[in-house]
């Protein structure tokens, strides 16, 4: 099998959630004995992973360019992975003109339509709307996962919503969370509370939601629990923080802001607690699921904890702050925050709570299976699939060709303009 990813960005499995995943999606077609490119047009950042070392081919592409019509035409991939739907709307329909017959599964990290709209929300000071949901980037996001055969989905709240909210098939939906190797043994290595101090905050600062955390936590939780464990600090980790980020940074109040973190293990498993006062976002939260893995109890709201737990009690605590995070919301996420820090029995119970999560619904072993399933069922008979769906076709053949038609006149402009340069 010759799979094909194209990237929204080049993965980062060290700075952010959306690059782990993509390695877990790189080695799970591996397992299968696929060949894997990855291609991308966007620049190489400098924490990006040495897809070569991974055996894993890469090619840098470029956006409105025909060229990656010989490039794909010449792989001839059997499956094609979209990054994001932004990915989707920029090369699908070359994909489709030069392999037809390939398998086009859309990979949507999280609904940047939900995320959006609880943005939008909050910077109003109110509760989402019906209206919220039906944005110009909820209707792009959601022709997208309607143009693939299969959409990929992190989490259940998105999953129900697609279907209920917006009519979605179920059948090209398939859930794939993130996912955790973790074994017994490594669970045996854990520091205990004694040995554990200070708070961490971890997350890429170009991930807006993580940025609005960092400054809530600053300006409005930190100082209610510095007040109580003056000794305490917060080390904020995070890739690409801005210097906006760096002014944040306050010895005296012992608010760190400490960068990109070369081991983000390291620094979670040396922490007592993991703090993530999000305020808006969607799907899982990869900073608290690999808190979970290093056995650090954490605190955060009820959108930060959305989807990862189901029915299972949290590893730590979930304050419900939606949708204004009022001065309540503050004061009772610091006493959650001092009472876990503080409190050994409840530290430990929440700490088992974790490993409890990570065994019943982020099992490697369970979940990269099922989807290579039906990934091979799929190509079984991709025809019957698609014209079980005729709304996928229909938005195939309408918004596939005016995306063909911008992109081939913004070719056309760019050579154009190339040419009058040389003129003069």
């Amino acid at each position: 099998m010759q799979v094909l990813i194209i990237g929204y960005v080049w993965p980062e499995p060290n700075s952010s959630a959306a690059g782990r995943r993509m390695m877990d999606l790189i080695n799970v077609f591996q397992r299968g004995g696929a060949a894997v490119t990855f291609a991308s047009a966007a620049q190489r950042g400098e924490h990006s992973v040495d897809l070569e070392a991974q055996g894993v081919a890469s090619k840098d592409i470029a956006l409105n360019c025909s060229s990656f019509d010989r490039f794909v035409s010449d792989l001839n991939p059997s499956v094609v992975v979209f990054d994001r739907f932004f990915t989707e709307e920029q090369f699908a329909w070359r994909v489709e003109r030069s392999c037809e017959s390939a398998l086009r599964i859309l990979d949507t990290e999280d609904l940047h339509c939900l995320r959006h709209a609880r943005h939008q929300a909050l910077k109003q000071g109110r509760e989402v709307q019906r209206s919220d949901l039906f944005s110009d980037i909820a209707q792009r996001e959601i022709a997208a996962i309607w143009r693939c055969d299969i959409s990929l989905i992190i989490s259940e709240y998105e999953i129900n919503l697609l279907q209920e909210c917006y009519g979605v098939a179920p059948d090209i939906l398939h859930y794939l969370p993130l996912l955790s190797s973790l074994r017994d043994e490594d669970s045996q290595q854990w520091s205990g509370f004694a040995e554990r101090e200070h708070c961490v905050v971890i997350g890429n600062f170009r991930h807006a939601p993580n940025w609005d955390a960092v400054q809530y936590l600053r300006a409005y939780i930190w100082p209610k629990i510095r007040k109580t464990l003056p000794n305490v600090e917060c080390h904020v980790y995070g890739a690409y923080p801005p210097p906006k980020a760096l002014q944040l940074h306050n010895e005296k109040l012992g608010f760190l802001i400490q960068g990109w973190a070369k081991s983000a293990v390291d620094v979670v498993s040396s922490a007592r607690l993991c703090l993530a006062p999000l305020r808006f976002g969607a799907g899982q939260k990869g900073k608290l699921l690999e808190a979970m893995e290093c056995g650090t109890p954490s605190v955060t709201s009820d959108i930060g904890a959305e989807a990862m737990c189901g029915n299972m009690p949290w590893s730590g605590a979930v304050i419900n702050g939606a949708p204004l995070f009022s001065e309540q919301f503050a004061d009772e996420f610091a006493s959650a925050a001092l009472r876990l820090y503080q409190n050994e029995n409840d530290w430990q119970l929440a700490q088992a709570k974790g490993k409890n999560l990570i065994s019943s619904r982020y099992s490697r072993d369970v979940y990269l299976p099922r989807f290579m399933s039906r990934v091979d069922t799929l190509l079984e008979d991709l025809s019957a699939h698609r014209q079980s769906h005729f709304n996928s076709i229909m938005l195939r053949h309408q918004t596939l060709k005016s995306h063909q038609y911008m992109s081939q006149w913004i070719e056309v402009k760019a050579r154009l303009s190339a040419l009058d340069g040389d003129v003069s």
